[in-house]
């Protein structure tokens, strides 16, 4: 059972093939949680679902924070991991909830208006693009800091991270946006330095929450 959602998905690393292609999938997810990270979202779009279960156990087995996998609500399941996040084109999320243990989490993606009553229902929303990205094919235009905040009123109190082009700079608009935080790609992972970018962003984080309380 995951207890505080919001505390969870503060800050999300979410990995992509292209950008860890040829590194040790473990120890940049280790990196990044030591960095701060507080979950990790497995997204390997190209993985077959037998490599995708594989890697993660992999990850599993050497995190100490919660585990999400992208899509695919079954792999999620069979291996253990915390939960799962969705798209609009994936399953729906009520099959999910009803064959998916208890504290299971589902994270829903919303880029637009239009896409709300696919999220309802989830225990949180992956809002975006923040800004123009590269990292996701089909992601919409730029949200930007107006259209995240548009979002964010629209999620009856579920907790919002902003993905898509998001950097540490961004912190500040995005928790002024209500945002619960943020999730990150090549932020990340385009660091030769996984620990330290993810600092960056975890600095930023909980320099604004300190200041605030």
């Amino acid at each position: 059972m995951i207890p505080n959602v919001a505390a969870t998905v503060r800050l999300m690393l979410v990995t992509d093939d292209a950008l860890v292609a040829g590194r040790d999938l473990v120890a940049v997810c280790q990196a990044a949680a030591r960095g701060g990270a507080t979950c990790v979202q497995l997204r390997l779009k190209a993985a077959s679902p037998r490599d995708l279960a594989e890697s993660a156990r992999g990850l599993l087995a050497g995190l100490t924070v919660p585990l999400l996998i992208n899509d695919r609500a079954d792999v999620a399941i069979a291996v253990g991991a915390a939960g799962v996040h969705l798209g609009p084109d994936d399953v729906p999320l009520t099959l999910v909830r009803g064959v998916a243990p208890p504290g299971f989490l589902i994270g829903a993606s919303v880029g637009s208006p239009a896409e709300i009553d696919n999220g309802r229902g989830a225990d949180y929303w992956g809002v975006g693009p923040w800004a123009a990205t590269s990292t996701k094919a089909d992601a919409g235009p730029a949200l930007g800091a107006s259209g995240f905040r548009r979002i964010v009123r629209l999620a009856e109190g579920k907790p919002c991270v902003a993905i898509g082009g998001v950097r540490p700079e961004d912190a500040p608009s995005v928790l002024g946006a209500h945002g619960a935080g943020v999730a990150v790609v090549s932020g990340i992972l385009s660091a030769e330095d996984i620990e330290g970018a993810t600092r960056s962003y975890a600095g930023a984080l909980s320099r604004l929450t300190s200041h605030d309380s």
